[in-house]
Order: C-alpha cells, then structure tokens, then sequence
C-alpha cells in the first residue's frame, strides 16, 4: 500500500506577525500566496495529498483555509484539524471563531488531543502535528518560540522543512 504523504503548518500568531491581525496588509496577502504557492508545489511535484493544521490563530488558520480552497483544483487531498484541547477558542473574537468552526465543519477530520486545557497541551498539538508528517511548512523569524520550538522538533525527527520569514514579505 502506498503511504500518503502529509504536511503540516506551524507560524507564528498574529500578533507576533509584523503585520498583526491586519489581513488586508500587503505582507498578509504576500504570506497568503506563498503558502498557496508551496501547498500547491507539494501536491503537484511531491505527492503530498495529507495536509494537517493545528488551528492557532494566523498561520495554522491561513494554511487551513488555503488547502480547503484548493480541494477544488485537488479532490484528492484531506484536511485534518488537530485541537490541542476543546477550549482551544473559546477566548478568540467572535469573528475568528467563526472562521475556526467553519474550517472544521468542512475539513475531512478532527483529531481532538485532550478535552481539558493543560500547559502542555500546545506542546503536545505541535508534537502530534511533526510526528504525522513529512513536510512542515514553516513561518517563523529563527527567534526562541513555540513554532521555534516545533522547528527545532521537526529538524530532529528528520522532516523536509520549508521556512518562511514574516519579515522578508
């Protein structure tokens, strides 16, 4: 049987993005493409048809609503949700939860990794999301943080990662 090939999305939270929450920004949009530019290279000329995200506000977002939007030019490939915890959005704006609950209603599976919050749980999301796949695509600035960290994980696992630095949009 042939194994399916998966990549999975860690960034930053839109906070930490030099252009914040502000999705009309130029750098946003760039961010935008290029993740639907690698997405896309991943399907067409690395088999990838597994795509998972852990749900964070920004990039995890960003990534899912990119590979939802393309199911419509690659039928073949999944979504898979990871939620760290049931609680996961529970302080997002209304707007964002919105966005959050759509993207689970459509994605092709929910995989809930605790019910109840835990300081670990994060960390734990991040691990689940490496150990699946084969790719990671990357938005990170290289300084200390939690997608630093998964970085760090991944490149010890052994995974193919594609960085993207915020700052050089």
């Amino acid at each position: 049987m042939k194994k399916i090939k998966s990549c999975c999305f860690t960034g930053h939270r839109p906070q930490n993005l030099p252009f914040g929450f502000n999705e009309d920004d130029d750098r946003c949009k760039r961010l935008k493409a290029l993740l639907r530019k690698h997405i896309v290279d991943l399907i067409d000329n690395k088999g990838v048809t597994r795509f998972i995200s852990g749900m964070a506000l920004g990039v995890d977002v960003y990534a899912a609503q990119i590979v939802l939007k393309e199911k419509a030019n690659h039928p073949d490939i999944i979504l898979e949700c990871v939620l760290p915890c049931e609680t996961q959005s529970n302080h997002w704006r209304v707007d964002q939860q919105e966005v959050y609950y759509k993207i689970l209603e459509y994605c092709d599976k929910v995989t809930l990794l605790q019910h109840a919050y835990t300081a670990d749980c994060m960390n734990k999301r991040n691990r689940y999301i490496v150990d699946n796949s084969d790719y990671i695509i990357a938005v990170w600035n290289g300084k200390p943080s939690g997608t630093g960290n998964t970085v760090h994980y991944a490149l010890q696992q052994g995974k193919k990662i594609i960085t993207i630095n915020p700052y050089d949009l």
